[in-house]
């Protein structure tokens, strides 16, 4: 009865991680508002694309703190944070648009809000579904990592259809959405820990061998060695724990209360369910350390942003053989040719998806000057839509292609980044020569695609290569490379689109070339992808050769 309960319970935190993760996402429906939000407030393109920036720094920018402080303090708190930011963010955005003004700065400001709410609600949305499925944390996990790629589509097809062509409603939705869902969610997610129990003889009473007292860090570690972690604790959290000997159970003190005292049982139902723990063999350290680490898409020190996957065929023996970190990391060859990868190619792929908008009501305006604003608005969230599932194919087209790689070719995960590279030339090349915005799908999908293909894979080569101990901020690491390239290419894009605006009478602007409003910065993408595709040939080539010489190594010692 009580192991059903608890099952019902995981299931039900496993539903709201995956809400929670619904609203972390919205950083990517921004072009859906963007250009009438510029129209109303009377800026430019320029400063459009800083405002939208700003949530992208916010989602990547922080990612190693709040993972270390959702490790430290569990999920919930980070949760109860995000939901707030997230309101507080759009809130301002609605009110700015209603009365037609605002300063970009102080707008900046609350987009960057935006980003670092989702960031902490989904690194701990994630890490609630990782602990409590140790067993089965690939299927877990994957449900709220694709509930956050989803995030810009289900918000964009909720405006469609019930606020079509009205920007202020769907600010609207966006923050009463987001704090909503991330709130609701607060109140069912929790941590249900696996711990293996020693059964209580019944009848027993409490001696003063019984009686609370104050665990030392070896006494926690010694938990572990006997196949589980204190019982009552919440794994991945580091409070100072109390332990009863006789029973082996234990509480935390209220810095992090909320999560063991709901899980705690009274002491007649704790007799019971330590007999329904102790009928399950306790795993060996090693066997620990096993789930802990590689049975997962997660590892479960592992609280990352926005699109972090790692996938359960990662190569076990090299990812836990090296542990690469700190300054050696900085001072490695691969670690700057993989930033180098990931900020070009990122970098595109962040252009086109915070400017589709943009492109949207270029062409539109050029093919046919009658369409409204409705029309307009409703376009912009269909290509949001697009961006989306293409981003969500593409994670689980490279999860599958790289496991296929590795096993059945025994080749380099990196060949996907080779494919993303691809998929990026074409879309550059569709946007560079698509004047019927009818087919502007082409370059939403693609680019949706390719961004897809690269988050989905790189997190698991970061592991392969640095080793997965220090994942957490060895990937923060990486992160900041999106921010870096994003701000390159997104500022050049409203410069290009700038200079061919026109500032109407009342100080409105437009662009009325179509085409040539941004062409000329998809020819420096274009440019990019080719930089990107070589940057990552010379990378496996390198990789290669180093693996090579490790087995040769290997070998001559053997």
């Amino acid at each position: 009865m009580l192991d059903r309960q608890l099952y019902r319970a995981r299931v039900v935190s496993s539903v709201a991680a995956t809400l929670i993760s619904l609203a972390c996402g919205t950083n990517y429906v921004y072009s859906a508002w963007a250009p009438q939000f510029a129209d109303r407030l009377h800026l430019t393109t320029t400063e459009s694309n800083l405002i939208g920036l700003a949530g992208n720094l916010g989602m990547y920018s922080m990612g190693v703190p709040i993972g270390l402080f959702v490790d430290h303090r569990g999920p919930r708190p980070a949760v109860i944070a995000g939901a707030l930011l997230l309101g507080l963010g759009y809130f301002p955005f609605r009110s700015a648009y209603d009365d037609a003004s605002g300063t970009v700065g102080l707008l900046c400001v609350f987009s960057y809000l935006t980003g670092l709410g989702g960031c902490m609600a989904f690194a701990a949305s994630v890490k609630t579904s990782a602990l409590n499925w140790p067993h089965h944390r690939g299927t877990a996990t994957a449900f709220p990592l694709a509930a956050f790629g989803l995030s810009a589509f289900f918000f964009s097809i909720s405006g469609s259809i019930f606020f079509p062509g009205n920007t202020s409603a769907f600010l609207s939705l966006l923050a009463f959405g987001t704090f909503g869902l991330s709130f609701f969610g607060f109140f069912f997610l929790r941590v249900y820990p696996h711990a293996s129990y020693h059964a209580v003889p019944s009848g027993s009473t409490l001696s003063n061998s019984q009686l609370l007292r104050r665990t030392s860090s070896e006494e926690g570690k010694a938990y572990r060695g006997r196949g589980g972690f204190p019982p009552g604790a919440e794994p991945g959290m580091s409070p100072t724990t109390y332990t009863t000997p006789g029973s082996s159970r234990t509480t935390t003190p209220a810095a992090g209360g909320a999560e063991a005292g709901s899980a705690e049982p009274s002491t007649s139902e704790g007799a019971f369910e330590a007999d329904v723990e102790a009928a399950r063999p306790a795993l060996t350290a090693e066997e620990l350390e096993d789930i802990d680490e590689t049975s997962s898409l997660m590892s479960k020190s592992s609280s990352l942003p926005g699109d972090v996957l790692i996938q359960n065929s990662v190569d076990l023996d090299r990812s836990h053989r090296v542990d690469i970190r700190g300054w050696r990391l900085l001072t490695s060859l691969d670690f700057w040719q993989l930033f180098a990868i990931m900020g070009i190619l990122a970098g595109i792929g962040l252009m086109t998806i915070n400017n589709i908008g943009h492109d949207v009501n270029a062409l539109w305006k050029r093919y046919d000057d009658s369409v409204g604003e409705a029309f307009l608005i409703q376009r912009q969230q269909m290509h949001v839509s697009i961006l989306s599932v293409g981003s969500f194919l593409g994670r689980l087209l490279s999860g599958v292609g790289s496991d296929f790689l590795v096993k059945g070719l025994g080749a380099s995960r990196a060949w996907c980044l080779v494919v993303a590279s691809f998929v990026f030339c074409i879309a550059q090349v569709c946007a560079l020569n698509i004047n019927n915005p009818h087919l502007l799908g082409l370059v939403s999908g693609l680019s949706g695609l390719g961004y897809g293909f690269l988050f989905g894979v790189f997190p698991s080569i970061v592991a392969e290569t640095f080793g997965i101990h220090g994942l957490s901020q060895n990937w923060g690491f990486m992160t900041l490379s999106p921010v870096i390239s994003g701000n390159i290419f997104n500022l050049f894009y409203g410069t290009v689109f700038d200079s061919h605006s026109i500032v109407g009478d009342g100080g409105e602007r437009s662009c009325p070339d179509g085409l040539d409003c941004y062409k000329d910065a998809y020819y420096v993408t274009l440019g990019a992808c080719g930089l990107g595709l070589l940057t990552t040939l010379w990378t496996i080539r390198h990789q290669y050769l180093v693996r090579v010489e490790e087995e040769g190594k290997r070998t001559a010692e053997d």
